[in-house]
């Protein structure tokens, strides 16, 4: 199947692509800025673009993975992110339902899921975030605008009966976070996979199961995380000593931790649950907290990247996707 790629140059787009013609897909990458993965220089709000593309190319199905991102937020003024995040995704809808495409994958974000109170972590016990939780009230332009993307997808499933599926993934940047700086990276990121991150990897695995399964799921939403093991009866106890629900399931962890220097999170306020794509698509990530502390015991790497020196493509780029 011949595959338009958006966001060619990004992070997750590194690994998808490779996988993609692995499984004997030929993929087209879009992006603003060059990449090994990027054909066309360009930017999916560009209308007449996308238009020649689909006439030129024979595109068969689009992976949405292209978008302005949380710390652009910084870079880039709220219109751009509607041009980019919105237009853009209505843009590839509406080339893809003229061709009579059958599925269309769209890289969402659990972030959009993130009100301010869940945010700041202030209830008594930790809440899990499953694709049914709501009501939905993104706290940044990042999230609105991912949030009315999702609802575009939807629309176009019922309009045109495009089967899209609507990935909202965890966290899998391998740079440092931008807003947390108590813990330094890795023993951060180990921290996530207990309830919010999974290998870049792994998300790519996931967006191949959905590129096959969407036309028997026709539109569906699916939150992507690493494997949790903790049971929903346990969100008063991870907010009150996470800790201590830790060594529950995981009785080497604190001394593998102290090891490294490293710190279990205090309290944990949040779980992204994947249980849904592990039904639907087959899809359970193949790296948790478990394969961390089994690195740590036996002196192998982290089974996940890390480079605080890596640099979007947006912001080498220096101008919106």
């Amino acid at each position: 199947m011949r595959l338009l790629l958006t966001g060619s140059s990004g992070w997750l787009a590194r690994f998808l692509a490779t996988r993609l013609r692995a499984s004997g897909h030929d993929v087209l990458g879009i992006d603003v800025v060059p990449g090994a993965n990027t054909d066309i220089i360009g930017s999916v709000a560009d209308r007449l673009l996308i238009d020649r593309t689909f006439g030129d190319y024979g595109i068969e199905a689009v992976i949405h993975a292209g978008a302005l991102h949380k710390p652009d937020i910084a870079r880039f003024a709220a219109q751009a992110f509607i041009d980019v995040n919105v237009t853009g995704t209505l843009n590839l809808l509406e080339a893809a339902a003229e061709a009579g495409h059958d599925r269309f994958l769209f890289t969402s974000t659990t972030s959009l899921m993130i009100t301010d109170a869940i945010r700041d972590e202030a209830g008594p016990s930790a809440i899990w975030l499953d694709e049914d939780f709501g009501p939905l009230a993104p706290r940044n332009i990042y999230g609105v605008t991912k949030l009315a993307a999702e609802g575009l997808c939807r629309l176009y499933h019922r309009d045109h009966g495009l089967a899209c599926m609507i990935l909202r993934t965890g966290r899998f940047f391998p740079e440092d976070d931008d807003t947390i700086d108590a813990l330094d990276g890795p023993n951060l990121k180990a921290n996530e996979f207990l309830n919010r991150r999974l290998t870049v990897e792994d998300a790519a695995e996931a967006h191949l199961l959905a590129l096959d399964r969407a036309p028997a799921l026709g539109c569906e939403t699916f939150v992507l995380s690493a494997p949790i093991a903790f049971a929903r009866g346990d969100g008063p106890a991870l907010k009150q000593d996470a800790a201590a629900v830790i060594a529950r399931y995981y009785p080497e962890a604190a001394d593998l931790y102290a090891a490294r220097g490293w710190r279990l999170p205090a309290s944990i306020g949040r779980i992204y649950d994947p249980g849904r794509a592990e039904r639907l698509l087959g899809f359970r990530a193949r790296t948790d907290f478990g394969s961390i502390l089994a690195a740590l015991r036996d002196g192998r790497p982290l089974p996940f990247a890390h480079d605080p020196g890596y640099v979007s493509p947006v912001t080498r780029g220096a101008r919106p996707v």
